[in-house]
């Protein structure tokens, strides 16, 4: 049986700076590093003294789970770096078990999500007094997903912020339950260098966001924090 332990990284969004402390040291003493492809800067790659760089992208489970415990059973330590936090859409769970199968135990190191990039690109927060308490996460229906619960979930009124919606940008708002002059945010590659921004509402962010060329790797943000000024925040009773 093998014995030893993989530790999965979060990258955080894109900003090398926004890796945590300690995935910052597991990168730089891993000896295999396997990555989630352009979605992890190219900076941290190269931060990495990994001998042994491998990108993930196109490798099945079966291929990934063989890679990590091949260099497990050679001693080596093997960090898996996922972008964001791995633990929103990263798919870990089923990498753990298959290792866990083999007798590779797991240390998750937490990651920044992009959904933080995206409130500190915007210069607000996602939840705010007098106009969201909550927060939901979600993701549109598409190739891996067959019915999604955007309408009913929108119906609450809350912060919602869409994963692997880009694409699907349209569709997306089409099932929104929320007046059309709702604030939108379409925030791309955020923290990264080519950042860009996009503000609407529900009824013109379509249009703006395919103005700018955006068509993926971006974070759908709707509700009043997009815009507090305008849908009228109240201030925290921290400072009263």
């Amino acid at each position: 049986m093998t014995h030893g332990k993989v530790f999965i990284v979060g990258a955080g969004p894109g900003d090398p700076g926004l890796i945590t402390v300690k995935g910052m040291d597991l990168l730089r003493e891993a000896e295999v590093l396997i990555y989630a492809g352009s979605l992890v800067n190219p900076a941290l790659v190269s931060a990495s003294g990994a001998a042994v760089k491998l990108d993930s992208w196109g490798m099945s489970l079966a291929e990934l789970v063989e890679a990590m415990v091949s260099g497990v059973r050679d001693g080596k330590k093997v960090v898996r770096l996922h972008s964001g936090d791995p633990s929103l859409y990263g798919a870990i769970v089923e990498q753990i078990r298959a290792l866990e199968e083999q007798g590779v135990s797991v240390e998750i190191v937490p990651g920044v999500s992009s959904m933080f990039g995206a409130a500190a690109a915007l210069g607000t927060q996602l939840t705010l007094r007098g106009i969201s308490d909550s927060l939901i996460v979600t993701r549109p229906a598409g190739a891996t997903l067959e019915e999604d619960q955007i309408t009913a979930l929108s119906a609450h009124g809350t912060t919602l912020v869409v994963f692997l919606g880009t694409e699907h940008l349209e569709e997306v708002l089409a099932k929104l339950d929320r007046p059309e002059n709702t604030p939108v945010a379409v925030v791309y590659h955020a923290t990264w260098p080519d950042q860009i921004i996009v503000r609407g509402t529900i009824r013109d962010i379509a249009g703006k966001a395919r103005e700018a060329g955006i068509t993926k790797t971006a974070l759908i943000l709707i509700g009043g924090v997009v815009d507090p000024e305008q849908t009228g925040y109240q201030h925290s009773v921290l400072y009263s």
